[in-house]
């Protein structure tokens, strides 16, 4: 059998959230990398790997064929989460995409809405926005991690369903419950990235006379604050 191709630690980040002999649906799964590892690996028992794209889904088969794992993994040409339940995952996992669009495809289908269904997510950007939906929907995030890939930090949310919507802070929804991390020099400097965008905005904003910054300037003196809390510089 072939050894696979190791996912880097942007994916890898998905294993410490994964619970005995899980059953894995990965949402926009490229060429299968992550679902052949864990697999053949055995960090779960089987997979289901979603792709809307023919041609990642036909390499996908490929990869999967080649390691012999063809009676563990399943494929699905499908958008989103359209089409899975059948399959019946305990966890799903959805790297590479955008906050905005996790959300839409999360509330899309509301038969994830169960306390057997662990939620691991990647949001490559907009994160916030996809916090606010998991807090607001009722669904608890109970992990959080720090991952770095070609020079970019990455944030990996694991959520869970509870039915209990809650409110969430706006540094927390930003970049995730101080509480949560486990590389706090990692959030540290996520959070010193954040405040320089922020501030970028501002000053945007500012020379802008239709742009209000007054919000922006509440979430940087919120982040400002975190930062102190950890001894970091601004």
């Amino acid at each position: 059998m072939p050894n696979p191709k190791i996912p880097d630690a942007r994916l890898l980040s998905a294993v410490p959230y994964l619970r005995p002999h899980a059953a894995v649906a990965d949402i926009g799964t490229d060429h299968a990398y992550l679902p052949v590892y864990l697999v053949q690996n055995r960090l779960v028992d089987r997979a289901l790997a979603c792709d809307i794209r023919p041609g990642p889904l036909s390499s996908a088969k490929k990869n999967i064929q080649a390691a012999g794992l063809s009676d563990r993994i399943e494929t699905l040409l499908t958008d989103g989460l359209h089409g899975v339940s059948p399959f019946v995952p305990d966890h799903i996992l959805i790297f590479g995409m955008g906050g905005e669009l996790i959300a839409k495809i999360l509330s899309e289908a509301a038969w994830v809405q169960t306390p057997s269904i662990r939620l691991i997510l990647q949001p490559m950007s907009r994160a916030e926005v996809l916090r606010r939906y998991l807090a607001e929907t009722g669904f608890e995030i109970v992990g959080e991690s720090l991952s770095r890939a070609d020079g970019r930090i990455y944030q990996t949310i694991c959520a869970e369903w509870t039915g209990e919507p809650i409110a969430m802070d706006p540094v927390d929804r930003l970049i995730g419950q101080v509480a949560l991390q486990r590389d706090l020099p990692l959030y540290q400097e996520l959070t010193e990235q954040k405040i320089r965008t922020l501030k970028k905005i501002i000053r945007g904003k500012e020379q802008a006379a239709d742009e209000n910054p007054t919000a922006d300037r509440e979430l940087l003196a919120a982040l400002s604050a975190r930062l102190d809390e950890m001894g970091g510089a601004k």
